[in-house]
């Protein structure tokens, strides 16, 4: 099976504050747009920042690994080396970790990297990368 991009779309309350996040900070090239909607490329998925100037997150979390991880949130597993490079990018931007990079899970199946961020609008998102990616789906 060849994996393919998965589609969000999701609610900002400013476009421009997104366009600045999306492909600024996090370096997604832009697509299509309308005064509306903004689509994005992150990593090689297809994200669409809507409109919705009434947006607000939502402020729900959930225990994992000694964290109150957001929920909901969204993200992409990454390399390594790019999730290093992107939590570099984030830090340098100067914007605040949810939870900062860190291993998860370390020593056991399904170690991972993450790190949670909120976009300008407080949607949560998280990056994550295996060392091994066959822990992807490990039990």
């Amino acid at each position: 099976m060849t994996l393919r991009p998965f589609h969000l779309a999701f609610p900002v309350h400013d476009l421009d504050a997104a366009r600045s996040f999306y492909g600024g900070v996090l370096g997604c090239p832009e697509g299509r747009s309308s005064d509306h909607w903004i689509d994005f490329d992150l990593f090689g998925h297809q994200i669409v920042a809507h409109l919705d100037p009434a947006a607000r997150p939502v402020a729900g979390s959930n225990a994992v690994d000694g964290h109150d991880v957001p929920v909901p949130h969204f993200g992409v597993v990454l390399t390594m080396s790019d999730w290093e490079a992107l939590a570099a990018r984030v830090q340098a931007a100067g914007i605040g970790f949810g939870i900062a990079p860190h291993v998860r899970f370390q020593g056991q199946v399904g170690e991972q990297a993450t790190m949670f961020f909120r976009d300008p609008s407080g949607n949560a998102l998280e990056f994550k990368a295996f060392a091994d990616d066959a822990m992807l789906f490990a039990s």
